[in-house]
């Protein structure tokens, strides 16, 4: 019988040893946090219900393939594959809300504006492409925090909990990202002008 005193570490080395109770402890004790961070990111119980099967999926996947090394970590790495599937969601639906920045050049200025022929509207399109790959050359501190803010519509408060760093941090690494695009833009000599 196990003890509910077992650290998070004792666990997955109690269940890597066989035992399966060892296991359904760890997903009762970290269940309502991880499917909470899920829901406030997609919004949807259902969606969020998928999600966080997969995520458990993955994470017994790679405890029995004996990948997992992340030693007294387990929460926060349970989170981290959490929080990149609904990413990755996101990125293949391409349901992703839009904001802008208040920048001088707004490179997020990508909603889609009624009553444009089929032209604009591809070109649009073309645009919000060419964004999405400009934040995937960021780094992935920066990528993080622009594809929260950006896609996900989180505040910098809600980033910087859900990253574990200060808001200063959270702002400095938008601030960064939005400079590093701005280079690239002017080295690829893009035009993001919408039609």
């Amino acid at each position: 019988m196990l003890s509910k005193v077992l650290n998070d570490q004792e666990l997955v080395h109690a269940y890597l040893e066989g035992n399966e109770k060892a296991f359904e402890l760890l997903l009762s004790r970290h269940k309502r946090k991880v499917w909470s961070h899920i829901y406030l990111l997609v919004r949807d119980r259902e969606l969020t219900e998928d999600l966080f099967q997969e995520a458990f999926i993955k994470v017994v996947h790679t405890l029995k393939t004996g990948k997992y090394n992340e030693e007294g970590k387990f929460l926060p790495w349970v989170m981290r594959i959490a929080h990149n599937l609904v990413i990755d969601h996101f990125r293949r639906t391409k349901k992703m809300p839009l904001v802008r920045s208040n920048e001088e050049h707004d490179v997020f200025a990508t909603i889609a504006q009624p009553g444009k022929n089929v032209e604009q509207k591809i070109v649009n399109l073309q645009i919000d492409e060419d964004v999405r790959k400009l934040i995937d050359h960021l780094p992935p501190e920066q990528r993080e925090v622009v594809m929260m803010r950006t896609y996900l519509n989180m505040s910098f408060k809600e980033i910087s909990e859900h990253t574990e760093v200060s808001i200063n941090t959270a702002l400095g690494r938008m601030r960064y990202a939005l400079i590093n695009m701005r280079k690239m833009i002017k080295q690829h000599d893009m035009v993001l002008d919408r039609a």
